[in-house]
């Protein structure tokens, strides 16, 4: 196994990488979007919105918890390799059962209204399950390349694939668009770009994986694990019996598989709860609302993908190393952590605790400074770049004001991903278990939170943010209980003060927001003079409140 500071290392070159990916990919998908908008209305935005959240679900639930249990297998003999390629192929086969199974919830929830706003809507929603299901097909590369930190496959992949999904959402609209007799496709061409996404996906990583595979001796189809299904090497100690029992079916390894199932239910209750905004406004609300916090939402969480996102996976691969027990199991081809009560548990090197305690308090004082810039710029800010960036019909519509209150959310989106990507790194099945548990109760409490804002309030878009601030707060509280009694179990103790920002950047980011408010304002400007004179008015503030951090 890599050593503490070898793994901090690739943690941190992955991040990087990851990082720089997410900001190129990003970049190309938003110039993209920022010309589809032209050719779309805030109906057919809400619809598009439901059916990437049915791709999204089939992926979620088809590969999420499995990734998570791979990462935390020891992986350094050919035999552990092929065990993490052969649990690989599990997503591709639920990802099958998934799409047709929600494809029919879904059909079946659409009433009639819907169908006509939206041509073409069940071969729409075809395309989308097959584009998850090709996705899925690339995982048995992907997690052998993810578990050794190989990143710049991930980076090719991403690349082709984000330009694949621009060239055809875009061509196929405006071709549409263009024609003599205008074509109307609904959300057809974002069903084809998702199409070309997943195939660029799944060409880059099959013709990486076989090189990798050939250069280091395994395959990258389903085979035996070897030592893992014979009867034994005659020596009578039973070791031949013990190596049957920890595989399922002669491919997949038990410990593994047993860890990702107990992990399933979380990411069940975890994907309702961070897609729960786009079911409670679908529910609660019409097309054109959900297109307005759509687009409220994406360019919102633009930062929380660009940045938070590549940070909380690099984390919760090297916290997931770092603080693995030590192993003591030798005589078998490949190990993992094994599923642990919390009473026999064992504990990680003390130099290790302590270096994953420093690292952990570094990242949220990191974000804590982050949310001071955020808050104090965005509100402001958001509306007048709306106007710029989408047009000013979308900022008329409400989404400036959404997208406003969506700044002071992101600082809670950032601080649950570090510690919920913690959580996930070190905690037991039966930790796994409270925590579905907890998450349940908060999205009880979400939803009840969003029927007072949207129903009795009246909040519109801005009261489903309110109620996903809510539900954020519930899960960060519930991460930081079980990162002390974490920390404290293991010695190394955790200091929630350290993470906090110190009285000086706390004064400069508010006397940074009431300049702001003074001297630029609040609301969007009328021109794209205007527009771009308070946005260089707002940088000439950001940059002395960023050196004072």
């Amino acid at each position: 196994m890599a050593t503490p500071a070898a793994a901090s290392a690739r943690a941190v070159q992955g991040a990087s990488v990851l990082i720089l990916l997410q900001v190129c990919s990003r970049a190309a998908t938003f110039v993209a979007n920022q010309l589809l908008l032209r050719f779309m209305t805030a109906q057919l935005l809400g619809i598009a919105t439901q059916l990437e959240v049915y791709y999204l679900s089939v992926i979620f639930f088809a590969r999420e918890s499995l990734r998570v249990a791979i990462q935390r297998q020891q992986h350094s003999s050919q035999a552990a390799t092929q065990a993490v390629v052969n649990l690989g192929y599990l997503p591709p086969l639920l990802g099958i059962l998934l799409a047709g199974l929600l494809g029919r919830l879904y059909l079946a929830s659409v009433d009639a209204a819907t169908v006509a706003l939206a041509p073409h809507l069940p071969l729409s929603l075809a395309l989308y399950g097959v584009a998850a299901v090709v996705e899925l097909l690339a995982e048995p590369a992907f997690v052998v390349m993810q578990v050794r930190l190989h990143l710049g496959p991930r980076a090719a992949a991403e690349g082709l694939a984000t330009l694949l999904r621009c060239a055809l959402t875009l061509g196929s609209a405006v071709w549409a668009a263009r024609r003599a007799g205008p074509l109307p496709l609904g959300a057809l061409p974002f069903a084809l770009g998702q199409v070309g996404y997943a195939a660029g996906l799944l060409l880059v990583y099959a013709v990486a994986g076989a090189r990798l595979a050939r250069r280091e001796g395994f395959s990258l189809l389903p085979r035996p694990l070897p030592g893992l299904d014979g009867d034994g090497d005659g020596d009578g100690d039973g070791d031949g019996e013990k190596k049957r029992g920890d595989v399922l079916f002669g491919l997949f390894y038990r410990p593994t598989a047993r860890l990702a199932s107990s992990m399933m239910a979380q990411s069940v209750v975890k994907h309702v709860l961070t897609q729960g905004d786009t079911f409670l406004v679908s529910v609660l609300s019409t097309p054109a609302a959900q297109g307005v916090y759509a687009l409220a939402n994406n360019y919102g969480g633009l930062v929380a993908r660009l940045v938070f996102q590549p940070i909380e996976e690099s984390s919760r691969n090297y916290f997931g190393r770092l603080l693995s027990p030590p192993t003591t199991t030798t005589t078998t081809t490949t190990t993992t952590s094994p599923p642990r009560s919390s009473k026999t548990a064992l504990l990680p090197p003390p130099s290790a605790a302590r270096q994953a305690c420093e690292n952990l308090q570094s990242l949220l004082k990191l974000y804590s400074l982050l949310a001071l810039l955020i808050t104090a710029l965005g509100p402001p800010a958001a509306p007048r770049l709306l106007a710029l960036v989408a047009g000013p019909h979308w900022a008329r519509s409400g989404a400036g004001a959404c997208l406003a209150a969506y700044a002071w959310y992101v600082p809670l989106l950032a601080l649950n991903g570090a510690a919920e990507a913690f959580v996930a790194s070190v905690a037991t099945p039966a930790q796994v278990h409270r925590q579905s548990l907890a998450m349940a109760a908060f999205s009880v409490l979400f939803a009840a939170a969003g029927f007072v804002a949207l129903r009795v309030l009246r909040w519109g878009a801005e009261g489903l943010v309110a109620a996903n601030a809510v539900n954020m707060a519930c899960r960060i509280a519930w991460c930081a209980v079980f990162v002390r009694r974490y920390f404290r179990r293991v010695g190394a103790p955790f200091d929630p003060l350290a993470a906090l920002p110190g009285p000086v950047s706390v004064l400069a980011s508010v006397v940074a927001a009431r300049a702001v408010r003074q001297w630029v304002g609040g609301h969007g400007a009328d021109g794209v003079k205007d527009t771009l004179f308070a946005l260089a008015q707002m940088a000439a503030i950001a940059l002395p409140l960023a050196m004072t951090m």
